[in-house]
């Protein structure tokens, strides 16, 4: 059975390093990550959800602009 970190108090927990990135090994996670979803996210339509949402912000916008 796995154990998680709130199974245990937390005095006895030690805090784990996190280990260094250099920038080469970022720059290459970040081009691969962009590679893996901004073709995903660009090929999908706007729900109708966000576009209701840009709407009412828009219109927070122009009354704003107005004093309302």
């Amino acid at each position: 059975m796995a154990h998680l970190a709130t199974d245990y108090a937390a005095e006895t927990l030690t805090q784990a390093s996190m280990p260094g990135l250099s920038d080469e090994t970022r720059d290459r996670l970040g081009h691969a990550l962009r590679e893996a979803y901004v073709d995903t996210c660009e090929s999908r339509p706007i729900t109708d959800v966000q576009v209701e949402l840009l709407l009412r912000l828009r219109q927070k916008e122009r009354d704003r602009r107005r004093g309302v």
